[in-house]
């Protein structure tokens, strides 16, 4: 059961509090991805993303496996704390060492597909400040 909009909301807006997530918006070429790719399209590359380099018991270079740029889904781990199983740990109480379920992948899809719907949004609006 996908997670009601309001409480990914509410936990994606407390993960942006901490500096280091705050930094993290969608410009540029990654922006321009998201829009032209679409949510139906973008929810597919995150799905085999997380099924390939998060979901693994023990991801191939855990807490070094997600780039910073190169595609809108990447940078929306690093904002939404989805980047890797310690990440997951802390932010998300998904705790390591195991493969992770089938609702804890649509839950960190869901996370990352809401981020990049609020950073598009945000990068239609005309007073957008880079």
């Amino acid at each position: 059961m996908p997670e009601p909009t309001a409480r990914l909301d509410q936990r994606l807006d407390t993960i942006a509090r901490h500096p280091f997530r705050a930094k993290f918006h969608l410009r540029g070429r990654d922006l321009a991805t998201a829009e032209l790719t679409g949510p139906a399209t973008l929810r597919r590359h995150t799905y085999d993303l997380i099924a390939k380099r998060l979901a693994p018991a023990e991801p191939y270079k855990d807490g070094r496996q997600t780039p910073y740029r190169g595609h809108p889904v990447f940078v929306a781990q690093h904002a939404t704390a989805t980047c890797c199983r310690s990440c997951l740990q802390r932010w998300h109480r998904i705790p390591k060492g195991r493969q992770l379920t089938r609702a804890e992948r649509a839950y960190v899809v869901d996370v990352i597909c809401r981020w990049i719907e609020r950073e598009v949004a945000a990068g239609e609006a005309p007073a957008r400040h880079l």
